[in-house]
């Protein structure tokens, strides 16, 4: 078996603001496997600022595991916990390169029968105008779950916004999800939680920065709505660790990026855990291209999700290469009589 890597940059049809700021560019890397034959390919999605991975020695460590790949998967998972999203990339790839089709990784009725799954429609910061611009689009395109990043702009504009949603569309027409991604300040975040109650909104992600476990346990203890954990998972990868997490805070959601909590292994530990306690998670692509959203689309199918996944992010690229997922009234569905790029691929994998 030979295994190798490739660097490629993901280019932002619009600009896309979170609190951490605006991305333009997003870079990724492949893993591709080849044996005998049959090729695999895997994807290691790195957010920059973001993943636990994200260090200088990001690529010395790819090298490192292509040029190790004699050890088998499992033993080079082990050594990979601290890299995340580079076990989330082999996982895919060794199932990929077993697969009788490379790129149905977990056969179903997802990539069988096109039977779809919910998604979210992601709404990113920017200003009033821009921000109410992608709303009426989403709603265009038949999205019933809308989830909107707050916490860049003005506070007070960011409730106009929900409550004009509100104003138009009931909890029933509309699920409204909104993500701070850790922008609000411990001693804020009550008072603002309290505020955005008032739009019956379905979850809040991230209120307050991760790590301030007391604070944010006190705040799904109080809060006038669920709490969902997103960014408080990466970077915790001991079990022991992990159930500590959950206990001490007790959040009312989890929220699972495979490329940043330890791929597939990782988010089977995290809902093992979780459900144990009642806790519901959901799963969300992390700014992947179609081969990384594809292999978390599959995955998060044959868990069996029914509520609105986050997996809406595939169109957010110029360069993204042509692949069946596609998104239909606010569902994303793996369609037979569309093809990948394969020359696109091939040129990855050369």
């Amino acid at each position: 078996m030979k295994a190798s890597y490739k660097k490629y940059t993901l280019d932002f049809k619009v600009p896309s603001g979170t609190s951490r700021g605006v991305m333009t560019q997003k870079e990724t890397w492949y893993i591709i496997l080849k044996n005998n034959g049959a090729f695999g390919i895997g994807e290691c999605g790195i957010l920059r600022g973001l993943s636990v991975d994200d260090r200088p020695d990001y690529e010395q460590k790819l090298a490192w595991t292509c040029d190790n790949i004699h050890l088998g998967k499992d033993a080079l998972l082990n050594r990979l916990r601290q890299y995340p999203s580079i076990q989330f990339g082999l996982e895919q790839a060794f199932l990929s390169l077993q697969a009788k089709d490379s790129f149905k990784l977990f056969p179903s009725d997802f990539t069988q029968k096109e039977s779809p799954i919910p998604i979210n429609g992601l709404i990113w910061m920017g200003d009033t105008a821009f921000m109410l611009k992608q709303l009426e689009q989403k709603l265009k395109d038949g999205f019933r779950c809308i989830k909107m990043k707050i916490g860049a702009i003005d506070f007070e504009k960011e409730v106009s916004i929900l409550k004009s949603i509100r104003d138009n569309f009931s909890p029933e027409e509309i699920e409204l999800r909104v993500d701070a991604n850790g922008a609000f300040l411990p001693e804020e975040a009550m008072g603002k939680l309290e505020r955005l109650s008032e739009f019956k909104l379905h979850s809040i992600e991230q209120p307050i920065k991760a790590g301030q476990w007391e604070e944010m346990a006190k705040l799904c203890e109080n809060t006038p709505f669920p709490i969902a954990l997103d960014e408080e998972l990466i970077g915790v990868f001991d079990v022991t660790q992990k159930q500590q997490l959950l206990q001490t805070i007790q959040p009312q959601y989890i929220i699972l990026k495979p490329s940043l909590v330890g791929g597939i292994g990782g988010c089977k530990e995290w809902i093992a855990l979780a459900e144990k306690k009642q806790i519901v998670w959901w799963i969300t692509s992390a700014l992947e291209s179609n081969i990384g959203l594809n292999a978390i689309a599959q995955f998060t199918y044959a868990l069996g999700a029914t509520m609105p996944q986050g997996l809406g992010t595939g169109s957010l690229f110029t360069n993204n290469m042509e692949s069946p997922l596609e998104v239909v009234e606010g569902k994303l569905f793996y369609r037979q009589a569309k093809a990948w790029d394969m020359d696109l691929i091939q040129e990855i994998c050369t």
